[in-house]
């Protein structure tokens, strides 16, 4: 007996109202959260993002795949377990309530309807019956009637279907819950739970991932990517569980034929397209297909997308300038391929090239920034290491150029990231190449922006940083400045001591730019004094990086240089970035002079045996709001009684304001029609 009201009592709970709502709140709670938090990106992004101790937390909550949870999933189940027992369990009364007629409702209880008249009749009982009847079918009612001691009974419905509703909006939640169930790949989450799949690292060869980390083509349910450059081929897709990935076997073979990219005269992309080849493996089967954004193809039982496109493998014909003092003056040619590493032994070097990608457009905001006011020369000084890419009031977006992103590793293995531009960029009024530095991929870049010269080129600036920076040629800059700087009766005792500052301007700067100038006025000048101790100190600079230039062009064998006004940009120019390229933590800056680019498409392809199940059941809740709302159940009883008097009620599922227009309108109807006027 306890069992049984045990069973009773969990029944109870699964068919009530409340759990279900409550579940329906769960799962909208969970929606909320995937939402908001975004949903299978690499765990590294989350581990950012949410710090060292969020991040297992929200890990073991199943936050980062939230749809794919078992919790969310247990919640789906449970939600159709709910459902179809609330559904069994209104279905008997609800079947007989719309087959009712309620042929039998007592005359006291029509009487407390809040719709209801009593009125004299003038016809006989029989006749009374059938022309009630007849206006009754005529109103779209269905009728039964019930002779009674009392008199006779005619109870009519209409709208009845509307509880129909209730059973397809209950199925609906039911359908697609169980299409979300199907979706999830519940038998992968079990293998997983049990040790029999195993995600595996990304950074490893295809034909290496062991079987545990495999799908076969039998699995019903996955959303992965497939990557393939041009004139390759691919049959497996790659899905990101958890930190790690599985292989998806695929029923098929894709070979990308060519990729199409259209942009707008932006640069930003307008159309990108691919052209595939399908080949069945079973029945080696092929079909071409133009796949493109929001024009998917579905092959096989698999559904692939156009979602993205990357470089598939680019080769960069890069040109390394030597920034260790003292290094090669002349830059060194080297080839890389996206994806592959270079090792620099050649260039005298102990670092590794990692391309990790190359972009042949890249769309930016070049909007002309505010002049900024002038704070005076030594917060000029403190400004180093700022990005070249300062914050625009407006927006113009135009498409820069290519740059490739690569990171340089030590012999330590250790490793910084760099972006580099391969044209030039206006900036303020002049052109730059950039140069982006950062140490962790969370980072944002840091820009160096390298001054191009009156020819449109950077070697200018490498010429005079190599210069400026050669502590044994610091005696003939600083003779040359003092000599430029002061008067041919300048006395010697002042001209040594003028040579003595620049050679040691000169030192400080080289040992670590704006930063050690600045620690240096600090510490050995009164703060009143500053300032213009920093304007002299920037004058010293500008002219020793003048004469710098003149001894670089005598070293090349050029002709003396003639000053014209833009050379003092230039050379404001020329010291920012001598300043930024102290910091830069790479011996070689790599300039991107060509390519020979290689493109890849990135189709995602899903198996989602839900999905049909889904879409039903949305028409299925569709139609069944649509009926509860708008289709409106009436009752109307007319009792006709022996002693002339008949009595009229009006019952209906919902209170609205036509109601009681249409009960006043049955009532008087019927009082005419029982009531017909002498003939004359």
């Amino acid at each position: 007996m306890r069992h049984r009201s045990t069973l009773r009592a969990v029944y109870e709970l699964l068919s009530s109202m409340r759990f279900a709502i409550s579940l329906l709140t769960l799962l909208g709670v969970a929606s909320i959260i995937g939402t908001v938090v975004k949903q299978n990106e690499p765990y590294n992004n989350y581990l950012n993002q949410f710090g060292p101790f969020w991040f297992p937390v929200f890990e073991k909550l199943g936050l980062y795949s939230v749809y794919n949870s078992f919790w969310f999933l247990t919640i789906l189940g449970f939600l159709v377990l709910s459902t179809s027992a609330c559904i069994l369990r209104q279905t008997r009364p609800m079947l007989r309530d719309m087959r009712g007629f309620r042929e039998h409702a007592r005359e006291a209880s029509l009487s407390s309807f809040a719709h209801h008249a009593r009125f004299a009749h003038g016809l006989p009982a029989a006749q009374a019956k059938d022309a009630v009847q007849a206006y009754l079918l005529n109103n779209g009612f269905s009728t039964r009637v019930n002779v009674r001691e009392d008199g006779i009974l005619l109870a009519a419905k209409q709208g009845s279907w509307t509880r129909i509703g209730y059973f397809l909006a209950h199925g609906a939640i039911v359908l697609i819950c169980v299409g979300g169930l199907l979706d999830g790949n519940l038998p992968l989450k079990i293998q997983m739970a049990l040790g029999g799949k195993q995600v595996t690292t990304g950074n490893q060869l295809i034909s290496r991932i062991p079987d545990s980390s495999r799908l076969g083509v039998d699995n019903w349910s996955f959303r992965g990517n497939v990557f393939i450059p041009e004139g390759k081929s691919a049959n497996t897709a790659v899905l990101n569980v958890q930190d790690g990935i599985l292989l998806q076997d695929l029923p098929f073979t894709v070979s990308l034929r060519k990729f199409h990219l259209e942009h707008y005269e932006s640069g930003m992309p307008k159309r990108f397209a691919s052209d595939i080849i399908i080949t069945e493996n079973a029945t080696g089967k092929s079909v071409e297909k133009t796949i493109e954004v929001n024009k998917p193809f579905e092959f096989a039982g698999v559904m692939m997308y156009q979602a993205s496109f990357e470089d598939g493998g680019s080769r960069l014909h890069l040109r390394g300038h030597d920034l260790r003092a003292g290094g090669a003056p002349r830059p060194f040619a080297t080839e890389a391929v996206v994806g592959e590493a270079v090792a620099l032994k050649d260039a005298g070097l102990d670092h590794t090239l990692e391309l990790g990608s190359f972009r042949a457009f890249n769309i930016e905001n070049m909007a002309a920034d505010k002049p900024e006011a002038d704070t005076g020369n030594f917060a000029r000084l403190e400004k180093h290491l700022g990005s070249g890419a300062r914050s625009p009031t407006t927006k113009d977006m135009q498409n820069v150029g290519p740059s490739i992103q690569f990171k340089l590793r030590d012999a330590a293995g250790q490793a910084r990231e760099y972006q580099n531009f391969m044209q030039p960029i206006l900036q303020d009024g002049a052109w730059y190449l950039l140069t982006g530095m950062r140490d962790s991929p969370s980072a944002p870049f840091r820009f160096m922006r390298i001054p191009m010269d009156d020819d449109g080129r950077p070697d200018s600036w490498f010429a005079i940083r190599r210069v400026m920076l050669d502590a044994t040629r610091h005696p003939e800059i600083a003779r040359r400045f003092a000599a430029t700087a002061l008067g041919a009766d300048t006395s010697p005792d002042v001209r040594a001591r003028m040579q003595e500052t620049t050679a040691r301007t000169l030192e400080l700067f080289a040992r670590g730019g704006f930063e050690s100038l600045g620690k240096f006025i600090e510490s050995t000048i009164p703060e009143a004094e500053r300032d213009k101790a920093a304007d002299v100190f920037i004058k010293i600079l500008e002219g020793s990086a003048w004469e710098a230039w003149k001894m670089a062009r005598a070293d090349a064998g050029l002709p003396a240089l003639v000053p014209a006004a833009q050379h003092s940009r230039l050379l404001r120019d020329t010291l920012n970035a001598t300043n930024d390229s102290l910091h830069y933590g790479a011996p070689v800056y790599f300039q991107p002079v060509g390519f020979d680019e290689v493109r890849a498409t990135v189709l995602q392809v899903t198996r989602s045996p839900g999905k049909p199940i889904v879409y039903l059941g949305s028409l299925l809740l569709v139609l069944g709001v649509f009926a509860m709302l708008y289709v409106r159940e009436r009752r109307l009883f007319v009792l006709i009684k022996d002693t002339g008097e008949a009595l009229v009620a009006l019952s209906s599922n919902r209170k609205s304001m036509d109601v009681e227009e249409r009960f006043r309108r049955h009532r008087d109807d019927l009082t005419t029609l029982l009531n017909p006027s002498p003939r004359s």
